[in-house]
């Protein structure tokens, strides 16, 4: 956590916002607006980081629940982005939290690749939700402007086009892992890194490696965690022109 002092950023979204000239709105129509992600994976983060820099918005990222409430002490932000898969516990927590801290903001979204997780979300108490992978910035512009209303602002140009991160965030995202799967955990770690390693599969557009992690996740402690581990590392192993690939 930095030493600096608290400051409290504005809070721009639903509570008395004045309209931007329409020539802003459609440039950046996100600009000034700070976005804090709370998610483990930096393939993710690049993703989200890449959409907010296209609408203008500042993205800050926590990788847990505590890092998360930590910098919630000390800034405001007007939207908050929780996966429900943490290393430190379920999302859903903190979408609660949240929301019990302050009812009137910030915007609070969940995100997960879990065929449950819009549901699971939104009984937490989430305004929205983002289904992963993140890579549509005409997905990411809308869910976002629908609880935005003073934001409202015309599709950007090429908004429909999808947003590749860089890969060099899969192989950091791949090597955590492999490096957790060696150390070894307990069941609920095991759960943990079998949705960890799903939505980066996801993302990477990768069948294999979410079926994997996908069984290995239906059944925790039966070995499975080491064919996940052999799958990484044959990845990580691979010719650096494979990761730039649709499915690695």
């Amino acid at each position: 956590m930095p030493n600096s002092l608290a400051v409290e950023l504005p809070d721009l979204s639903q509570r008395g916002l004045s309209p931007l000239p329409n020539a802003v709105t459609e440039a950046l129509p996100l600009r000034g607006l700070t976005v804090l992600a709370v998610e483990d994976s930096r393939f993710a983060s690049e993703a989200l980081r890449l959409m907010c820099q296209r609408l203008g918005a500042r993205l800050r990222r926590a990788e847990t629940l505590g890092a998360a409430l930590s910098h919630l002490r000390l800034y405001r932000p007007d939207v908050v982005i929780i996966d429900l898969g943490l290393p430190d516990g379920r999302g859903e927590a903190l979408i609660r939290d949240v929301i019990q801290r302050s009812p009137i903001g910030p915007v609070v979204l969940g995100t997960s690749g879990d065929p449950d997780g819009r549901s699971l979300a939104l009984a937490a108490g989430a305004d929205g939700f983002l289904d992963k992978p993140l890579e549509s910035l005409a997905v990411f512009q809308a869910t976002l402007l629908r609880h935005l209303p003073a934001r409202a602002a015309p599709l950007l140009a090429g908004a429909d086009m999808a947003l590749t991160p860089d890969t060099l965030a899969l192989r950091d995202d791949l090597t955590h892992a492999a490096a957790l799967i060696e150390a070894g955990t307990d069941a609920a770690g095991e759960l943990y890194l079998a949705g960890f390693l799903g939505g980066i599969a996801r993302h990477a557009h990768d069948p294999a490696l979410a079926k994997a992690a996908a069984e290995a996740g239906a059944a925790p402690s039966t070995g499975r965690l080491d064919q996940l581990g052999r799958m990484i590392r044959s990845r990580l192993n691979a010719p650096d022109g494979a990761f730039d690939a649709v499915g690695i």
